[in-house]
């Protein structure tokens, strides 16, 4: 058995698209260090720097583009499917956003089935639960608030994914991140990006909308236990039980580093947020870059607790994440040193 195992390690080839982003490159490196062949896609082939000392297979390839990701696909056994458009914001969100990560999951399940693959996990999101009722749990269907093509990709693109894995006879199963953060990280990542920012005293007001905090190496090892453990057909939650509001995150990184005296935002009505959204809104159209606050984020999360049911995720693929202070304190360390 030992030596069919070894034969077995020796051909398997698993692909994490998306290996140059924050979860897709912590994953190459937890393959990796678990002796694991690696290939991994990106979209720009020049960018070498997240790969540096790596032994691992990069290729260009395009979620979009089904020729390149043939290319890719030949020889793998397990896919991870990470890579997607992970935007709040856009000039033309129906496309740049819904459309891209739709034709995406089409592109990827339709050139798996053609190149034989027999497993994948297939990241998606809390984005995709249905948060009239917390702690928020797979079992209760999908969210139902569709006032963000960010949010509206997440749900569809997720239940186009199972219904494409039962269709093509494979194995497809689903793992739901909140938050991540942490390290190794080459580029700000959108939850990141907001650590740096209260590192820079750059939270003026507490808007009231409350995080869940995840180091990224738990979700990539939640990910790898979904390839291993996970059930078909079957959603996994990647997060902490527990929220953590705006204003206990800078006070968190205050008590970390005293020197930097950062100050506890203050509460504001919804009102004054609402009218301050909507002039950045307006301000970006003109500009082209996300506005820092959106009222349809507001709408959806304003005074919302992102709580998570966990158990079947702890009880079925092992996920014992760390707490979510010690995930933002360690995220706080690492963006502060680099």
């Amino acid at each position: 058995m030992f030596k069919q195992n070894l034969r077995r390690m020796s051909t398997e080839i698993s692909l994490v698209t998306g290996g140059n982003g924050h979860l897709g490159n912590n994953l190459v490196r937890l393959l990796l260090s678990k002796n694991i062949k690696v290939r991994t896609t990106v979209r720009d082939i020049d960018n070498k720097e997240p790969f540096k000392g790596l032994d691992c297979d990069v290729v260009q390839a395009d979620i979009t583009d089904k020729e390149s990701l043939k290319k890719a696909f030949l020889g793998i056994t397990n896919l991870y499917a990470v890579a997607a458009n992970f935007s709040m914001w856009a000039r033309n969100p129906k496309i740049e956003i819904y459309d891209n990560n739709m034709q995406g999951t089409q592109n990827v399940f339709d050139i798996a089935k053609e190149c034989g693959i027999k497993n994948i996990v297939y990241v998606s999101s809390v984005a995709s639960l249905d948060f009239t009722k917390l702690p928020a749990n797979v079992a209760n269907g999908y969210n139902k608030d569709r006032k963000n093509w960010y949010y509206n990709s997440k749900n569809d693109s997720d239940k186009l994914a199972l219904a494409l894995g039962e269709k093509y006879g494979i194995k497809t199963v689903l793992v739901l991140p909140s938050a991540m953060i942490g390290s190794v990280a080459f580029n700000l990542s959108y939850s990141n990006k907001l650590v740096w920012q209260i590192l820079k005293g750059e939270i003026p007001v507490d808007t009231n909308i409350t995080l869940n905090w995840v180091d990224v190496k738990d979700v990539a090892l939640g990910t790898y236990k979904a390839m291993i453990k996970g059930r078909d057909g079957e959603r996994y939650i990647l997060s902490n039980e527990k929220h953590t509001s705006l204003q206990e995150s800078v006070k968190i990184a205050a008590n970390l580093f005293p020197e930097l005296k950062l100050k506890t935002p203050k509460k504001v009505p919804k009102i004054l947020l609402y009218t301050v959204a909507g002039l950045m809104e307006f301000s970006s159209k003109i500009t082209g870059k996300e506005p820092l606050l959106q009222r349809q984020y507001l709408d959806m999360f304003y005074g919302l607790k992102q709580d998570y049911d966990i158990s079947k995720s702890r009880k079925e693929l092992g996920f014992n994440p760390l707490p979510s202070k010690k995930a933002l304190e360690n995220a706080l360390s690492y963006l502060k040193n680099h």
